[in-house]
This record gives structure tokens, sequence and C-alpha cells, in this order.
């Protein structure tokens, strides 16, 4: 992945089309993930971008426990 952030500096946030890269899914599938609160993201305004230390915590987790459900990374919504 090509990327403008001077060296030294590491990748704190994700496109959403990177992330979807990284975990082997189409953007659109990641997009539908993100839209349901599925997925962690952060919106600004109409653009999205995706947390690095998510998708690490979500590697470290599969390691660990074989197997990620990635709506527990997502908060809950209080009624």
């Amino acid at each position: 992945m090509k990327t403008d952030r001077p060296a030294g500096h590491p990748q704190r946030f994700y496109t959403v089309a990177e992330a979807a890269q990284l975990l082997r899914t189409c953007d659109m599938t990641l997009y539908r993930s993100i839209r349901a609160g599925e997925f962690p993201a952060i919106r600004i305004r109409g653009r999205y971008v995706v947390p690095a230390k998510a998708i690490d915590a979500m590697e470290a987790e599969a390691l660990t426990n074989g197997l990620v459900d990635v709506a527990d990374y997502c908060p809950r919504s209080v009624a």
C-alpha cells in the first residue's frame, strides 16, 4: 500500500478500501458492515476510516481464540 505519511509514523487509520484489502474482502462488504454497525469505523462527514488498532486487536484475538466476531468491537446502542 502506498502511503504519504512521514517515515517513523505508524499508520493510525485505514481507508475502507485499504482495510478491505487487508481483510481480503470486498470494500462494499465492509461498507455494508460499517453502516449496519457491525464493524468499527469513524465517520468524518460522508467518509469512513477504520482505526488500525481495531484491525490489530481483531488479529490478536483471532490468533488467540481462533474466531472473531467483529460486531463485538462495535459499541451497542443503549435504548
